[in-house]
């Protein structure tokens, strides 16, 4: 059986964390996925830009199954901000660098996998095996 993307879930959960240990939840954007809504002064050479999502630094801020949107002043400007949850590499404390990067192709294909042949006992889910990847 075919899956939604653990991501959001997994953002929306560690988001939570940093947050309840008074640390500074950064998330880091590929800002040259579709979709993706970020002041593009501040986007790195190679694409990326990182985002400062506390409490503190943004407003109206809404973490979705599909997205994550909020308000925040860049160089003054006030800025609309929208990042799809499959453009998010990563999210970490400022203060310690503790969370997760997210591998690029950790999102579902949009069909599910194919079945193992009627002789074959193994369950499909034990096929391929999920990758984490800690980061210090």
């Amino acid at each position: 059986m075919a899956m939604t993307s653990s991501r959001p879930y997994l953002i929306k959960a560690l988001y939570e964390w940093i947050v309840d240990n008074q640390c500074t939840p950064y998330v880091l954007v590929n800002a040259l996925a579709d979709n993706v809504s970020v002041p593009q002064d501040y986007v790195n050479p190679d694409g990326q830009v990182v985002l400062n999502i506390s409490p503190s630094a943004v407003m109206e801020f809404s973490l979705e199954n599909s997205s994550l949107s909020f308000r925040a002043r860049f160089g003054g400007v006030p800025t609309e901000i929208f990042v799809p949850c499959s453009a998010v590499m990563g999210i970490y404390a400022k203060e310690n660098q503790q969370g997760m990067v997210f591998e690029p192709d950790s999102e579902p294909d949009s069909t599910p996998p194919p079945s193992p042949p009627s002789g074959n006992k193994k369950s499909s889910h034990s096929q391929t095996r999920p990758s984490l990847k800690v980061v210090k």
